[in-house]
């Protein structure tokens, strides 16, 4: 079948690789669509999160199949892996990026989407991803049947929406909120959306892309800011009575964000971070302690989220076709990298298999 392998930072190679054959409890995946991430991206221009510098290891791994956005068919799996994931041959599925290992201290206290080992599809050897025609799901794998209704690459946005619906779930939004949205790329419109739907007083997104804050508006956003054109932190004050945001979710990964998050919030406000860093970010810390004692909260993938990003995908909420802009063959897989990266002509963009 033919792949794309990773062999190291911008080493990313088209090749013909044999067809993976499941093992037992496991299932063949015919992949219909996977998306490129921005931590793709990222990976694939050596940041230190996934190939390491002088305070962590490597994590990522050569010689890997990349891909953890995706959706694809059912075309073999045994008993086992049939009642297992409650799946037959021919229906489509999507599975959670991580592969967890059931056994280290957060697995055994629920917390799966913190494993120890931190298997990811498309990052290490043991997990390949999908970029490619066929794809394995190991006995861990989290598995979840969606509708053959939707369009691949629509299915296969299940995976940025319950990465976008868990850090929602972190700011613990209330009626009263203001919360702002930082990014109208694919995570920010999934916030936008899922912040609206905890019926906030109001949702501001904030953006430099006229096109990306008209999204913005039909996600769910009351609100929206160009950045270039207008100062959010004055617009939100304006809007506060001069306090300041209740929450903020940060959705971009530019370090530029992480400060602006901090001046938009009022004291004792929430601030949400999503965004993987290409290179290190540097803020006044004493923003969060004694200017306004923050809670600031990380949130990883999207444990316990798929289900209802998958309810939310089926039910036609989203302005999905204006989503999902880019749909290119498994080939042309360097063009759909240096179109993420450019980030001005596409929001997401997927490889069809």
């Amino acid at each position: 079948m033919q792949a794309v392998v990773c062999h190291g930072p911008e080493d990313y190679r088209f090749e013909e690789v044999p067809v993976p054959v499941p093992g037992p409890g496991e299932a063949l995946i015919r992949v219909e669509a996977v998306g490129i991430c921005a931590s793709d991206l990222k990976c694939y221009h050596g940041a230190a999160k996934f190939w390491g510098d002088q305070n962590r290891p490597a994590w990522a791994e050569t010689e890997v199949i990349p891909g953890h956005e995706f959706t694809g068919e059912v075309v073999a799996l045994d008993d086992e892996a049939r009642t297992r994931w409650g799946v037959e041959v021919g229906d489509r599925v999507v599975a959670e990026q991580i592969v967890p290992c059931g056994e280290c201290r957060y697995c055994r206290r629920g917390e799966y989407w913190m494993c120890g080992p931190h298997d990811m599809f498309g990052f290490k050897r043991s997990t390949p991803g999908a970029m490619a025609e066929y794809m394995v799901f190991s006995p861990a794998s989290l598995v979840h049947r969606i509708s053959k209704d939707l369009p691949p690459a629509h299915a296969a946005f299940a995976e940025p929406l319950s990465c976008s619906l868990h850090a929602v779930e972190r700011a613990q939004i209330t009626f009263d909120d203001v919360v702002v949205v930082a990014g109208c790329g694919p995570i920010g419109l999934g916030m936008i959306a899922g912040a609206a739907a905890k019926s906030p007083a109001r949702v501001v997104a904030l953006d430099m892309a006229p096109e990306k804050l008209d999204l913005a508006t039909k996600c769910g956003a009351t609100d929206i800011v160009n950045i270039a054109e207008q100062d959010p932190v004055e617009f939100v004050r304006s809007i506060t009575d001069g306090y300041g945001a209740d929450v903020y979710l940060e959705g971009t990964g530019h370090p530029s964000a992480v400060l602006q998050g901090l001046n938009v919030l009022r004291k004792l406000g929430t601030y949400v971070e999503y965004g993987v860093f290409g290179s290190e970010v540097t803020v006044d810390w004493s923003i969060i302690s004694d200017d306004k004692e923050l809670d600031v909260r990380g949130a990883h993938l999207g444990p316990n989220c798929w289900p209802a990003a998958i309810r939310m995908l089926e039910s036609g909420v989203l302005p999905l076709d204006e989503i999902c802009t880019h749909q290119l063959p498994l080939a042309r897989f360097q063009d759909g990298l240096d179109l993420v990266a450019r980030g001005t002509e596409s929001i997401k963009v997927s490889l069809i298999p």
